[in-house]
């Protein structure tokens, strides 16, 4: 074999090697939802967002809820038995108000028992979506957030408070138009959380709740966790299941040139540390 012959090979081995690595995974992946499926006995849908890393520029792009996640979660809820239980696995930093809201109206209305697990975090449209659940169970850290609705990069609400702490002859015309689109919609919003919690919290509690998730009570970005949850009422657990967050494993983040945490995998008190170093990413 001459030397040209080897750098062809290694080069086509190059080129493929991304490819076979994440048909490796998608398996791995699909191995471990069946697992959980025959141990929970149930259909396991899971809608995981991390930032992505386009092939040819590098450019990262961050994942968020839109219709085609929702056309695909609508089919799979379609394609279950009525009485087959949901178990809906979500890892998300919200979107499209649209999407969300028929994702949750879908699973709401499955009759079927449906649970939403957040490993680490499911904000601001994935939090609408966790509240049609019958159960929302987190793990130790993880946290939900407020659904008030955003136009662009401002959040609705405070576009409202604008508008009614200043004369109107001092508000230009752009923002009027703002606020009055951010009142529209920050009453569908409230008004979609009132309807998912309908029949699950007593009403003047569901519109309580709606009125704080929805309204600007908080920061978009405020980490909502599972003891601030149960004090609003809902009804969320804190024993996630291992293989829940396994499954989280085989949805690595792109590779930086650098880690941003390392550590020695499998550490104990009193053991000795291994040689090689584990990461997260």
């Amino acid at each position: 074999m001459s030397f040209m012959d080897l750098f062809w090979i290694i080069m086509l081995m190059t080129a493929f090697q991304p490819v076979i690595s994440q048909r490796m995974l998608e398996y791995a992946r699909q191995r471990k939802i069946a697992e959980i499926e025959r141990k929970r006995g149930s259909r396991v849908i899971a809608l995981v967002h991390r930032q992505e890393t386009m092939r040819l520029f590098g450019f990262p792009l961050v994942k968020y809820i839109d219709i085609q996640d929702s056309e695909e979660i609508l089919r799979a809820v379609h394609m279950t038995d009525r009485e087959v239980p949901l178990d809906l696995i979500l890892h998300t930093p919200g979107g499209l108000v649209l999407a969300a809201m028929q994702i949750a109206r879908a699973i709401k209305q499955h009759p079927g028992k449906v649970t939403v697990h957040v490993p680490h975090y499911a904000m601001s449209g994935g939090t609408l979506i966790a509240l049609a659940a019958d159960e929302i169970v987190l793990s130790e850290h993880a946290v939900l957030g407020p659904v008030d609705p955003q136009l662009g990069d401002l959040p609705a609400a405070s576009l409202l408070k604008v508008v009614e702490e200043k004369p109107v002859k001092d508000v230009e015309d752009r923002t009027l138009v703002l606020a009055d689109v951010g009142r529209k919609a920050v009453t569908q919003v409230r008004e979609a959380v009132e309807e998912l919690l309908r029949g699950r919290l007593p009403d003047d509690q569901a519109a309580a709740v709606a009125e704080k998730l929805a309204t600007g009570t908080w920061t978009h970005d405020f980490p909502i966790t599972a003891e601030h949850a149960r004090q609003l009422g809902l009804p969320v657990r804190t024993d996630i299941d291992p293989d829940v967050l396994e499954l989280m494993t085989l949805y690595p983040q792109p590779v930086r040139t650098l880690p941003s945490v390392e550590y020695l995998p499998g550490w104990r008190k009193g053991a000795e540390s291994r040689p090689s170093a584990g990461r997260s990413e």
